[in-house]
């Protein structure tokens, strides 16, 4: 069983010199046979030469004038030219085809087979396979003294075997050429092959073959969005991961990611040239975390490779775990509460003032039933009435009065509760920041109004409002207007609300009157829930991280 050639190197070098020796062999054989035909007709021009000047000798022309009465010298005077000129021989023709000197003895006198071609006065040359062998021939006129009249031909062969020896005598010089090219080219070849060596990194077909299967499979089979880009921004590696999250269009390779990105912030950090790491972004199909890392060979600039996590499903357990925080929060607060004014009534008691204990009874009772009684009486939703109970401890504890304006009216079955706890979620706790450094008394308003055509959520609060600069741009993710340590957690929540009414069709506004006021209007007709939309924008726009906390 023959053994297979796996080296690169080697291949290489065996696929040059077998296509440097054929191209050799070949050139070298069309060459030996230019080279005959060269030499050849050199000798027939050298036969002519010789014809030419016996013709022009007076015996020969005296001896076919006379009609062969005068030519006993023309056979020792050929027999002598070739000797002296190395032709096969020297034969004199007259007009009637009659032969005046030939090699052989026995054939002069007596008529040549074929006709005589010189008549036309004109040197014929070629190749004449006679009793002599093959030949290069040339054939000659011969005139009448200084006339013009054909009284005759010579004819002058000159042997191929001599051709062939002078062209034996030359191939070795030739070959020899043949052979320092061949070795040069065997030199270069080697070179070639070590070259391409040096840039596969010594690895060999089937590695490479590997590698390249093996990129494959775990490019397109890891669950990260993976992008290579070029120093001139074209993409070169996108896996499918990728397209999906940013809803790349077919044929999206090669092309420049600006124009398959619409403009966007997560078009602004992919295409930046600075280091991205773990940015999250809201895009209409989820929540992603972006890292962009820029790549330098040997100090220049090689592009850089992208990287998209989908944390949509992290995101949203986040979302219920702070949900449950604040919830937690809210009943610690509560307990909180509760045990204070149980210790008033107790040493209320103790002191034997019952009545004055009544009194303060009554009076707990009434700011908390009012509030139950109007929660229950306006909104039908176990869920929204659980985290306004839960925000309205949470506004107590700090010095906030929570109110629900009476317009306020909400079903049991609203199809966009998870929709309204984010909204409304994120409002009021934007709200109680922005209420963080302002002087008493501090109130913040929620409506909620569901009309057959709407769902409206209106949160306002007496705060310092939103200034007229940041208007365009509080619900850009990662802008805010928050300072100290309320910074670290902004620029997130309005971003979110402004993308979960978005994904349902839906409008967010602000005003400013005494304070912030922010409405929410979601339509009752078209879009999706809040847990299922997908939204047909142009693919990988994106607004804002869904957290809780504001922009202010």
């Amino acid at each position: 069983m023959r053994r297979r050639i796996r080296r690169l190197s080697s291949l290489i070098l065996l696929a040059q010199v077998a296509i440097l020796s054929a191209s050799l062999l070949i050139g070298f054989v069309l060459f030996a046979i230019t080279a005959r035909a060269n030499l050849t007709s050199d000798y027939q021009d050298r036969a002519a030469d010789i014809a030419q000047t016996f013709a022009e000798m007076p015996a020969v022309q005296g001896c076919l004038s006379s009609g062969g009465g005068a030519c006993d010298d023309v056979q020792q005077l050929a027999t002598a030219t070739t000797q002296r000129t190395g032709a096969a021989y020297v034969v004199v023709i007259d007009m009637d085809r009659v032969r005046h000197s030939h090699p052989n003895p026995a054939l002069i006198g007596k008529k040549v087979s074929e006709d005589i071609i010189a008549r036309d006065g004109e040197v014929h040359r070629g190749t004449d396979v006679g009793s002599t062998g093959t030949t290069a021939n040339a054939r000659v006129p011969v005139f009448a003294g200084s006339t013009r009249t054909v009284i005759g031909e010579v004819s002058v062969g000159i042997r191929e075997s001599s051709v062939a020896a002078e062209l034996l005598g030359q191939l070795p010089i030739y070959a020899t050429w043949i052979v320092l090219a061949f070795a040069i080219g065997t030199a270069v070849s080697f070179g070639l092959a070590a070259l391409l060596k040096r840039r596969t990194f010594g690895l060999e077909l089937d590695e490479i073959a590997r590698l390249l299967q093996e990129r494959e499979a775990t490019l397109h089979g890891i669950r990260e969005g993976v992008i290579a880009i070029d120093p001139a921004g074209r993409i070169t590696v996108v896996n499918d991961e990728a397209q999906r999250l940013l809803r790349l269009p077919e044929g999206a390779r090669g092309r420049r990611l600006d124009d398959v990105l619409v403009a966007s912030p997560i078009r602004e950090a992919l295409t930046g040239t600075t280091e991205v790491k773990d940015a999250i972004a809201v895009t209409d199909a989820g929540v992603l975390v972006l890292n962009r890392m820029p790549v330098t060979l040997a100090g220049r600039p090689h592009g850089a490779v992208l990287t998209l996590q989908d944390r949509t499903e992290v995101t949203g357990l986040t979302q219920e775990l702070d949900g449950e925080r604040s919830f937690a929060e809210s009943i610690r607060a509560q307990q909180h509460e509760f045990s204070n004014r149980m210790h008033a009534v107790a040493g209320l008691l103790e002191l034997g003032r019952t009545e004055e204990a009544l009194q303060y009874l009554n009076e707990i009772r009434g700011t908390s039933a009012d509030l139950d009684r109007t929660l229950r009486t306006h909104v039908g939703a176990p869920m929204i009435v659980g985290l306004l109970l839960g925000k309205a401890a949470e506004a107590n504890e700090r010095g906030i009065d929570l109110a629900i304006a009476p317009e306020t009216d909400l079903g049991s079955a609203s199809d966009r509760l998870q929709a309204l706890v984010t909204i409304l979620g994120n409002l009021i706790d934007n709200a109680f920041d922005a209420l963080s450094d302002s002087p008493g008394p501090r109130r913040v308003t929620v409506a909620i109004v569901e009309t057959p055509d709407a769902l409206t959520v209106r949160v306002a609060d007496n705060g310092p409002g939103v200034p007229d600069g940041s208007v365009p741009r509080i619900f850009e993710s990662g802008y805010t207007t928050k300072r100290g340590a309320l910074a670290r957690h902004g620029g997130l929540g309005l971003s979110l609300v402004h993308t979960t009414a978005s994904r349902l069709g839906g409008t967010v506004s602000v005003a400013s009157d005494g304070g912030a006021a922010f409405t929410v209007v979601i339509p009752r007709s078209g879009g999706e829930s809040a847990a299922e939309a997908v939204s047909t924008d142009a693919p990988g726009s994106a607004t804002a991280a869904p957290t809780q906390g504001g922009v202010r």
